[in-house]
């Protein structure tokens, strides 16, 4: 005797879970975009810091980076979210705990911390591949080591390494489908609670799939245009 599933594609779009289906796109992406301010500037921040003269700083910027880009992201959201607040002692922790919304945040937080190790990393390899005489040259007009790396090296750094932050971009919104597993209401969470009210699994969870398909390419296709508009002739081809 065979096994007839009853389709209802109608599900994605009926009240409520279409809405559903919304909301958690809508939290998906900001998760995302939150995420990549901290990930993006903290990243240049420790990537810069890898490649400085003063090794403390170097040890520091390195043992963040291998720390965080070598625990799995879901460890490091556990911990954050479980353990994390009692670093700040049982009292103080109990109340951060009480915190609305607190899920929200620390799924930002961790995602952020962790995709800055990655960026930082892309970073270091952006400044490897420029030629010291390129240093050189710019110290030579004059310019401080602070001035150099502001002005000059890390934006043409960043230039050389914009298709793999194109990459990040794109995976820290995959990422952040973690999320679910705290309690946030995420894209991901929305198919599966969009499941458990209906029993129909496929058609939740391949509209999900749909929605990040259409997310990621368009996170590609506005990467391309950065990529165009500030490629280095001869250096990135896209």
């Amino acid at each position: 005797m065979g096994f007839a599933y009853d389709f209802d594609w109608g599900v994605l779009w009926r009240q409520p879970y279409g809405v559903w289906l919304l909301q958690g796109l809508w939290l998906t992406i900001k998760i995302g975009f939150l995420a990549w301010i901290i990930a993006f500037f903290l990243g240049i921040f420790v990537g810069t810091l890898r490649v400085t003269p003063w090794r403390w700083l170097r040890f520091i910027a390195t043992a963040y980076t291998e720390v965080f880009r070598n625990i799995p992201f879901l460890v490091q959201l556990f911990f954050w979210y479980y353990a994390g607040p009692m670093i700040f002692g049982e009292d103080l922790g109990r109340q951060i705990n009480r915190i609305m919304g607190l899920n929200y945040y620390i799924a930002i937080l961790a995602l952020g911390l962790y995709t800055a190790s990655r960026v930082a990393e892309h970073l270091r390899a952006g400044f490897a591949s420029i030629g010291a005489d390129q240093y050189q040259a710019v110290l030579s007009t004059g310019m401080t080591h602070y001035q150099m790396y502001c002005h000059v090296i890390i934006p043409y750094a960043l230039r050389i390494i914009m298709p793999p932050l194109t990459t990040e971009f794109l995976t820290i919104f995959k990422n952040s489908s973690v999320a679910m597993t705290i309690g946030v209401a995420e894209l991901t969470f929305m198919s599966y609670r969009i499941d458990a009210e209906t029993f129909h699994g496929l058609e939740a969870t391949t509209g999900a799939m749909a929605i990040y398909l259409i997310l990621g390419l368009t996170v590609v296709r506005i990467m391309g245009i950065v990529e165009n508009k500030f490629k280095i002739p001869g250096m990135i081809g896209r």
